[in-house]
Formats: C-alpha cells, structure tokens, sequence
C-alpha cells in the first residue's frame, strides 16, 4: 500500500509588498474592446514592456548585454490569471520580479495593480539560449548574480570618481556615442586641458560596462560646474543621470564647494529641478539648443 501523495499548498497570491520593481501605465482607448475593459491580449504587451523597464532598473542595456553574453532570451511561456478588470483611462502598476532561475530558465511574476487592487497576475518562462541555433544554454553566473542581488536589494551601479587619465579610456566612447552619434554635437573624445584639470565620474553596472559619465570642474571661488553628462539612450530614466549628479555634487561638497551649477537642455529642466537645482538667469542658445542655467547650494 502506498501512501497517499500530500496536498500540495497552493501559492500566496501576490501583493504589491513582493515587488522591488513596478512599472507604471495608464489604460489607453486603443486597448478597449466591445466590452469596455482592456481587451485580454493587451496584458501580454504590458508585461512585455514591463520586463523592457526591469532591464533598465537594472542597469542593463538589453542588447549589449545579450552580445557581451553571447546569448539572448526567448520566451518558453506566458500565462495570463484575469481577476478583474482595467478600463479605459485607468492608471495601474505592473509588478515584475524573478521568481527563480534554473540551470537555462528564468521565471517572472507579474501582477497589475489599480492603487491596491490586484486586477491580473501572469508568469513568464524566459530560456537563455544561443541567438544563432536557439538552443538553450546555461544561465551565466554574471546575470544570475545580477537578477538575485537586484532582488535583494543590491545597488545596480557603481560609480568611480578619478582623473582623466584613469577613466577617460571608458569615457571617451560614452560621449562619443551620445554627443557627436547621436546629437551631432563634436567633442574632445581624448581629452583636452579642462579635461585634464576636472574630475570625472563614471557609472558602471552589475556587468562592468560603463553606462554614464560626467565631469566637474572649479568655476570660481566656492563653486564649481557639472558638465559633459553623457548616459546610454537605453537607460535614460533608470536613475543613471541621477546618481552621475549626486556623485559630483558630493565630490564638491567635499572639497569645500557651496555651490554646483550646470547648463541644462530645456528638456531636462523638470530632471534638474527634481534634483534641488533652480533656474538662474535667462535661457539661452548652446550648439544649437536652449538650455537654461541652474544652481544648487549645498
């Protein structure tokens, strides 16, 4: 006689207290069907986008990551449990975490939420395999070890403070990519003699690759200027431009500054402000864009 098999616990379901990452959404009228509610295939894009986000609070640029890798992720599968509904204008947060990592699987949990109403929870299976033959291949170490110390509550970044002749061989490619590729703007990539004379930041992820850059140089007596902020396009709104930010500011409190300036794009007004920094004077014309100057005391 054998014995009976145990009744297996059902799993808890999710709360917004499991999540270290959220996404936030707001329903469009696109995404409505005949009933009013989002149509049910639409749950799957937001998870979609919503992984995309978890990459970036990750500090990870998903396609340089994958390269350096040698591997890419595809999805094994997707399943979708519908509690309620998201209606039409509705703002929601999508919960994403890794639930766990096999030997060439990664599974993650997903749970939409309007305020602290749990609407749909899904799970996603991802298989690292190699991009050519899409064949599966162990999870390396260096992913796996980002994925748990995220999850842990690890920081993402590392950011060193040094010379030009120490990080400017990382720097240099990072501006290039930014200013002169993506907005036409020429640099001096080898570094000229205010180069020579600042400071220099540059933020690293979990992987080593740098990801954003920075300088600050002595303007005058008690002040000095933040300048050449330089992140990957990939990770613009992850926090990267901020850390770079208070990384220098830091820096000047130390050496005794009392104020930090610097001319911000009038895009990054809103960025800048966020940060403790004010407006001051006129906006004006630098290579071919408005910028605004902005001061913080410290």
């Amino acid at each position: 006689m054998t014995s009976p098999t145990p009744p297996q616990t059902p799993a808890a379901a999710p709360t917004r207290a499991d999540f270290r990452f959220f996404d936030r959404l707001r329903i469009r009228w696109a995404e409505v069907d005949m009933q009013k509610i989002v149509f049910n295939g639409h749950y799957l894009m937001y998870f979609d986008t919503a992984i995309a986000g978890y990459w970036r609070a990750l500090a990870m640029p998903y396609h340089e990551t994958m390269e350096a890798l040698a591997g890419d992720m595809f999805v094994r599968k997707a399943t979708v449990e519908y509690e309620g509904s998201a209606r039409y204008d509705d703002l929601c947060e999508l919960g994403v975490r890794c639930a766990r990592i096999g030997k060439s699987s990664m599974v993650f949990a997903l749970a939409l939420f309007r305020g602290d109403t749990r609407l749909v929870t899904g799970e996603l299976v991802y298989v690292f395999a190699d991009p050519a033959t899409q064949t599966s291949r162990p999870v390396p170490d260096t992913l796996r070890e980002v994925l748990l110390g995220f999850e842990a509550g690890q920081p993402m970044l590392q950011c060193a403070t040094g010379p030009w002749s120490r990080l400017g061989g990382e720097a240099g490619p990072l501006r290039r990519a930014v200013f002169e590729q993506e907005l036409g703007v020429p640099m001096a990539m080898g570094g000229d003699a205010s180069d020579e004379a600042a400071l220099h930041v540059l933020a690293r992820n979990r992987f080593g690759l740098p990801v954003g850059t920075g300088r600050l140089m002595a303007e005058a007596p008690g002040r000095a200027r933040i300048g050449h902020l330089a992140v990957l396009a990939a990770l613009r709104g992850s926090g990267v431009g901020a850390e770079l930010v208070r990384t220098l500011s830091s820096a000047a409190r130390e050496r005794g500054e009392r104020e930090v300036v610097l001319a911000a794009q009038a895009g990054a007004v809103r960025f800048y402000e966020r940060l403790g920094f004010r407006p001051v004077g006129e906006p004006f014309v630098e290579a071919g864009r408005p910028h605004q100057e902005m001061a913080r005391n410290l």
